[in-house]
């Protein structure tokens, strides 16, 4: 998502302003001038052409909308309930955003995604989750909350018409990192809670994540792409609750943490199976990669698919130029398959 936050007298450029730079570096064709530098005025015209051209996409309103599951403003889902005689499977989409930013309401533009699960007879949610705002909210607070939107399905499940025993999830970036997280770490379920939501399970029995991050831990990240030093992603620090700006500080406690909240810490053979997507080919990355590149980089799937693999756990990898994945046509496929049978 592209935000254009500045106040100043003087309009700022991509000489010296780093967000600007940034924004230069990923849309170019912002650039209107072609002079090789982005200001202030151009940015936001371009941002203000994306939302435009976001608007006039078609959209497919929710049959349940705004429901809360939770006590928090951000403890909200949507239903696109499929008319069915027997309960019927649910994919649940987590959206994406750096777990800073994001809406579930980008899934009212999956119009293709939730009429191909209709046509199979599969219903489809759409959560939001508390955004970490600048480290108010650090993780695995986002993790826990759509835990507890499963739960809260489940526990509704008679109401919706679902069948509890067929849950899957889909989501891109940030959301695609949070589902990993739920489908390899060991059920939250606590049966003596005295709320009767949190006292059901929130297993998944298929996973199809996009641009996910198997790990939150820098140390594994330089270890996979085999360098000395990463430029540090914009959401890390809040991620970690660590609050302002500047170079972070490692320390045996914060190390802890970001291996807790890396899904690949919690893997075992009784993980789902998983088809995961990856939008850039599997391109070099040094110390001067841009963080929004290796961070979505398949290379994190394609070392996620050799550790399951040892586990004989089902997986699945596709990425630009990748070998063909057998046996399903793509992901939604793959997906309707393990919520359907078919």
């Amino acid at each position: 998502m592209l935000t254009v936050v500045f106040c100043s007298a003087a309009e700022p450029t991509s000489k010296a302003n780093a967000n600007l730079k940034r924004i230069l570096k990923r849309y170019p064709q912002a650039d209107v001038n072609k002079d090789g530098m982005l200001t202030l005025t151009e940015a936001k015209a371009f941002q203000k052409k994306r939302q435009n051209r976001e608007t006039i996409r078609p959209k497919l309103k929710p049959t349940n909308a705004d429901i809360s599951y939770g006590p928090h403003k951000r403890n909200r889902l949507d239903l696109w309930l499929v008319k069915s005689d027997e309960p019927t499977p649910l994919l649940v989409c987590i959206h994406g955003g750096g777990f800073k930013g994001g809406d579930k309401s980008k899934y009212q533009q999956q119009v293709g995604l939730i009429k191909r699960m209709h046509d199979a007879g599969i219903s489809v949610a759409a959560v939001n989750y508390r955004l970490t705002e600048g480290g108010k909210h650090p993780l695995p607070i986002a993790y826990h909350d759509c835990g507890r939107a499963l739960q809260f399905l489940r526990h509704h499940a008679k109401k919706y018409n679902l069948d509890k025993a067929r849950f899957a999830a889909t989501g891109g970036s940030a959301g695609a990192c949070t589902l990993m997280w739920l489908a390899f770490h060991k059920d939250l379920a606590d049966a003596k809670n005295s709320d009767p939501v949190l006292r059901e399970s929130t297993r998944l029995i298929a996973i199809g994540p996009d641009n996910g991050q198997p790990t939150l831990d820098p140390g594994t990240f330089r270890k996979w792409f085999n360098t000395e030093s990463l430029p540090e992603h914009p959401a890390m620090r809040a991620i970690y609750g660590l609050p302002g700006e500047g170079e972070i500080k490692w320390t045996q406690k914060l190390a802890s943490h970001a291996r807790d909240i890396s899904p690949i810490t919690h893997l075992t053979s009784e993980a789902p199976p998983c088809y995961m997507v990856y939008t850039p080919g599997d391109v070099p990355v040094d110390q001067s990669t841009r963080p929004g590149v290796w961070v979505h980089h398949p290379r994190l799937g394609i070392k996620l698919k050799k550790e399951m693999d040892k586990l004989g756990v089902e997986c699945h990898v596709q990425y630009k130029d990748s070998p063909q994945v057998v046996g399903y046509r793509d992901q939604k496929d793959f997906l309707i398959n393990k919520l359907t049978g078919k």
